[in-house]
């Protein structure tokens, strides 16, 4: 399949050497992944790319080099949400303390940055996308609107779902570390502790607004020089993280006046919801990247076709699964499934094991039932003769009351209830210590593992050190979850034996 997609770049590039630089063209590719899994981010892209990580010191991304070629794989990793190709990176950038100054420079950079390649791997990016929504869509489409999408021009519905997605990555990366580089703790800008947070955030929504403004002056209709046919204006926007305190200017003004620039030198047309291309603008302290982004809808938004209250992402859900290190024939047990983002996510990753998926939640099981059923229909389209189904079962049970047997299970994996949204801080007093212990009775003594996620974290201590001479605790991953600042627990089960309930059997 490799030869094909260089013969892609090269219809999408400009001429015909484009195909032989298709198969040599380098990219950096940045990523963003759930805060506090980088390292897990990093070991995946190593074993599927065999490609060395960079962790960024902004959290929540990572930073490798790839052949333009492997785009098929980078977009397959599980535990990245978004993906952008590096235009260039400056480790300590030096701001101007003027806000004129400082923002005149930045619009200075765009004539220096070195566009060309990162804007082919964008290209090839758009040609294989192509190919995808074509083979999705070929019995549907009228010969006209196929048209359209060689044309190179994204059109449909999927920009409009993406804004808000990609306004809440933007969102992330602007507050991750405004509260002054705490690194343990930092929500994601919608708990505001010291107003630095809410700030931020209503910056990012003001890039919405101004640089909008600048889509009014128009565009001359230029060759939109990233050799997309026939005379054809790209249209574009910038969206601009910034986090740290010692700056002059906000993400706004720097989104407006960078993407003022971009346009003056592309000769592109500003447009905040149907664009073709989004650059990037990320600014840490005095850390600066600009990027283009690859993806336009999160990658973490795979398999979950029925989202409940507290659905999971399946990044994180990769990542803690990952943590247990699963291994062939394994049983793997998710006693509080929700819509069943863990087990869903396990099945299609680890087929080797067998993963089974309860809650106390009638609709939750329905959900998680309707979700397994989405990812065989996937599974069957792709290639009817040899789909044999997901091994997964689903199951309504009481969670302190499993019907398993004692030490049958080798590894729990869970997304706790926070007490938030699902569930009260003041059941959890009693629910931890049981589910704990409960936990402790199915999985196997001296091998047995749990991975645990919960924002209730005082309250799982305490009932960890009830639990003691059943579990270990092993490591520890602070995490965001939708702005809340959660943990991944990691616990070892000891040699010790858990009192029988009651005999199931």
């Amino acid at each position: 399949r490799q030869p094909g997609m260089a013969e892609a770049a090269g219809d999408a590039g400009p001429g015909p050497a484009a195909a032989q630089e298709g198969a040599e063209l380098a990219a950096v590719i940045g990523a963003t992944v759930p805060t506090g899994f980088e390292q897990t981010a990093a070991e995946e892209v190593q074993e599927k790319l065999g490609s060395a990580s960079r962790i960024s010191r902004d959290r929540g991304k990572i930073y490798f080099e790839v052949p333009a070629r492997s785009l098929p794989q980078v977009h397959r990793l599980r535990s990245v949400d978004n993906l952008f190709v590096v235009v260039q990176e400056f480790k300590d950038y030096q701001f101007k303390d003027n806000k004129e100054d400082a923002l005149k420079d930045l619009e200075d950079l765009v004539k220096k940055l070195p566009w060309t390649d990162p804007l082919k791997v964008w290209e090839l990016n758009n040609s294989l996308k192509k190919k995808k929504t074509k083979r999705k869509k070929h019995n549907l489409q009228s010969p006209a609107s196929r048209e359209k999408l060689s044309d190179g021009g994204e059109e449909g519905g999927a920009d409009q779902n993406t804004t808000n997605e990609q306004e809440d990555c933007a969102q992330t990366a602007v507050s991750v570390e405004a509260t002054g580089g705490q690194d343990t703790e930092n929500p994601q800008g919608v708990t505001s502790r010291n107003g630095v947070e809410e700030e931020e955030d209503n910056e990012q929504s003001g890039v919405k607004v101004e640089a909008q403004g600048s889509s009014d002056s128009g565009a001359k209709a230029g060759e939109g020089q990233a050799g997309e046919g026939e005379g054809k204006v790209l249209k574009f926007r910038v969206t601009c993280n910034r986090a740290g305190d010692k700056h002059s200017f906000t993400s706004n003004e720097a989104a407006r006046d960078f993407g003022g620039a971009v346009q003056e030198h592309f000769q592109w047309k500003a447009d905040m919801t149907h664009f073709d291309v989004e650059v990037l603008l990320n600014i840490h302290n005095n850390e600066v990247v600009v990027g283009i982004a690859l993806t336009e809808e999160s990658l973490h938004r795979r398999n979950i076709t029925h989202f409940g209250p507290t659905t999971l992402r399946s990044t994180l859900a990769y990542g803690m699964l990952r943590l247990c290190d699963p291994q062939p024939t394994d049983i793997i047990v998710d006693p509080m499934c929700g819509t069943g983002a863990i087990p869903i996510e396990g099945a299609a990753e680890w087929p080797h094991c067998y993963h089974i998926a309860g809650d106390n939640n009638p609709q939750a099981v329905k959900r998680a039932a309707n979700n397994i059923c989405s990812l065989l229909r996937k599974n069957e389209s792709k290639d009817s003769s040899t789909a044999l189904g997901v091994p997964l079962d689903i199951i309504q049970w009481d969670i302190c009351n499993l019907p398993l047997r004692t030490g049958s299970v080798d590894v729990v994996v869970t997304d706790m209830p926070f007490g938030k949204r699902i569930g009260s801080k003041k059941k959890n007093w009693d629910l931890y210590p049981a589910c704990l212990m409960e936990m402790g009775r199915i999985c196997t003594p001296g091998t047995g593992r749990a991975v645990l996620l919960t924002q209730d974290k005082k309250c799982f201590a305490k009932a960890l050190s009830r639990v003691g001479h059943i579990w270990r605790r092993a490591q520890t991953v602070w995490v965001n979850v939708g702005g809340l600042h959660a943990a991944v627990y990691l616990l070892r089960r000891t040699w010790e034996r858990a009192e029988e309930r009651k005999s199931f059997w």
